[in-house]
């Protein structure tokens, strides 16, 4: 009985989840160090390139529900069997480019075909309860604390259109009713991008922090990149993973200070940073002002992350 369920364990989907910026795609990559699992990047960012598995859906951060998981579940569960559709692939490839992609994609889903799938997707944060019923996924949700993640998304000039949120009936029913007022006014588009991507923090770890389910480990990226060998070898624990001296090696190469402060604005998603220099990388970023407003708009969520005001 207990290696069947052990069997069971080290089969279940894993699903990296958070706000963008807040650490998911370190956390995803590195947690395939192990060789145990392969990786499935983003199925449902609504500008992945061709050759990106992906999943077309209407909104940024939708809800998947019960109610609406019909046209969604057979293309996830194709993901989670590594199962990719080369010749429509190739079809949509623009250039030389669009091709390599694509030939690496298929080739990372050939690979991987008798690993642990791993979905790493921040847009599914909101999904973390159908992730963890439906699919019966281990979930990772990772948080940073709001000025790093306000100055990250500041300096690649991300911003967010809140109507993604607004136009999904179900999920504003079920949780963000109570921010609808702040979001129905930071929809113009003089709304400041400061003040939408801070109330967009506040609003998903609000729900995050409301909505335990089992399986879900929430980790501060703050803690990975100040020990890194060392909470991510209680990560892999949680999750039934080998951490091998392979994985502690790449976990140790991609955090050390010999590599950059902060990934560059036109590749964001490096994984090779100086993982403590990174930390405080947002106070040459913000002003004063910026700060202020910052946390004026998130304490009352952050210090549920961040109980210690002198630990960030």
């Amino acid at each position: 009985m207990m290696r069947a369920q052990a069997d069971i364990r080290t089969r279940r989907p894993i699903l990296v989840t958070g706000m963008p910026r807040s650490g998911t795609t370190w956390v995803g990559r590195m947690l395939t160090k192990s060789g145990e699992v392969g990786y499935i990047n983003e199925p449902l960012n609504r500008t992945a390139s061709p050759g990106t598995f992906r999943i077309p859906v209407a909104h940024w951060y939708p809800y998947i529900t019960a109610e609406n998981e019909a046209d969604l579940l057979p293309l996830l569960e194709e993901a989670l069997r590594f199962k990719y559709h080369l010749a429509h692939e190739l079809k949509q490839c623009r250039n030389r480019t669009d091709l390599h992609h694509t030939l690496k994609t298929w080739a990372g889903f050939v690979r991987s075909r008798k690993r642990r799938p791993l979905v790493k997707e921040p847009h599914a944060v909101f999904s973390v309860e159908w992730f963890t019923r439906r699919l019966d996924s281990d979930v990772v949700v990772t948080v940073r604390q709001p000025l790093a993640v306000v100055s990250s998304w500041k300096r690649l000039d991300w911003n967010f259109d809140f109507s993604h949120l607004l136009e999904q009936p179900a999920l504003m029913r079920d949780s963000l009713a109570p921010f609808e007022p702040e979001m129905v006014d930071a929809l113009p588009p003089s709304a400041d991008l400061i003040h939408r991507v801070a109330l967009l923090w506040r609003i998903i770890y609000s729900v995050v922090a409301e909505r335990r389910f089992p399986r879900v480990h929430v980790v501060r990226q703050e803690d990975l990149s100040r020990d890194p060998v060392r909470e991510f070898a209680k990560l892999y624990d949680a999750l039934g993973l080998r951490f091998t001296s392979a994985a502690a090696e790449a976990v140790a190469a991609s955090s050390s200070s010999e590599n950059p402060k902060e990934t560059r604005v036109d590749k964001p998603h490096e994984t090779r940073l100086d993982s403590k220099a990174n930390l405080e990388s947002w106070k040459q970023r913000l002003t004063g002002d910026e700060i202020s407003r910052i946390e004026r708009l998130t304490s009352d969520t952050a210090r549920l992350y961040y109980p210690d005001p002198e630990v960030p």
